[in-house]
């Protein structure tokens, strides 16, 4: 059901002044400001908030309500801080940005562009996944990544803006296969988040905190295909230094079977296991509030109400 003309431009009025006013904002004031908003937000989440706690009980059984509730806080405050470093994507001086990222792992890049190959940069929603794309450009690597378009046109204008602003390209997922093989070819940069529950057709089931997870197959068909180099990028927020970290490790090792099936379900359990690793690592910062297992294997009940 498309939307009415009132609809889409209520919502870009309100996405378009809260960028607005915190784009004017300082930075840190802008990151401490959309951080407490954030917070406050998980006591209007409803619906939301009971996903966060079940998923929660799923991946940390051991934890008791109240912790689960703490982490819970700790992701509407994370989405708030990345409102707000987002909000400043077109706004503020390039070196300004620079200051708030730590960046580390940029020669693991630098070697894998040596070869000659494509490199597939994966990441999850851990932190401010914006950044992981948007701070690569930031320090001279600008690359193309997939996207989900927003269904609010003026929305997804105002968004393209910032995510392209210093050379990134965003590709529309629904039909980027071909564009993808040739980025890889081309020994060109691609970006995948890889950490949303996905439909049957377009995936697999791999574990994902001990639990089986509908997971994309995309990553590991297109490394397989063309050879590409596979490295995890993330952007997590550091409380001691007050900053976001760019982390960029090591590409992926991973050898080939034979048999092209395995070799995927293989691979896409390799990359997950790296998401788990980092939402574990910083178990307050991922996006809790997401269905990730929603889609279960045949004859198994669902996990939400």
């Amino acid at each position: 059901m498309s939307k009415s003309n009132l609809q889409i431009n209520l919502e870009y009025l309100m996405a378009g002044s809260l960028l607005f006013v915190f784009g004017r904002l300082p930075l840190r004031v802008a990151l401490f400001l959309c951080a407490k908003l954030g917070r406050g937000a998980y006591y209007f989440s409803g619906r939301l908030r009971r996903t966060g706690l079940r998923n929660l009980e799923l991946a940390f059984p051991e934890l008791d309500q109240s912790r689960r509730r703490l982490l819970l806080h700790g992701c509407f405050e994370s989405l708030g801080r990345l409102l707000g470093v987002f909000s400043h994507f077109t706004t503020a001086d390039p070196r300004t940005l620079q200051s708030m990222v730590e960046c580390e792992g940029l020669e693991h890049i630098d070697a894998a562009r040596e070869s000659g190959r494509g490199i597939i940069l994966f990441t999850g929603h851990v932190g401010a996944w914006e950044l992981s794309s948007f701070a690569l450009s930031l320090f001279g690597h600008p690359l193309s990544f997939l996207v989900r378009r927003i269904d609010n046109p003026k929305i997804e204008k105002l968004v393209d803006q910032r995510r392209t602003r210093l050379g990134n390209r965003t590709i529309d997922k629904r039909s980027a296969a071909r564009e993808m093989l040739q980025i890889l070819q081309m020994g060109g940069l691609l970006g995948i988040l890889v950490d949303l529950n996905t439909l049957d057709r377009e995936a697999i089931f791999v574990d994902f905190f001990d639990v089986q997870a509908s997971t994309t197959f995309m990553l590991a068909k297109l490394a397989l295909r063309t050879e590409a180099a596979v490295l995890p990028v993330f952007a997590p927020w550091d409380r001691h230094r007050r900053r976001f970290l760019l982390k960029i490790d090591e590409p992926l090792r991973f050898e080939r079977s034979g048999d092209d099936e395995d070799d995927v379900r293989r691979l896409t359990q390799l990359f997950t296991d790296v998401v788990e690793k980092y939402v574990r690592r910083y178990p307050d910062q991922w996006l809790w509030i997401h269905r990730r297992w929603k889609t279960r294997p045949p004859g198994e009940p669902g996990i939400y109400d």
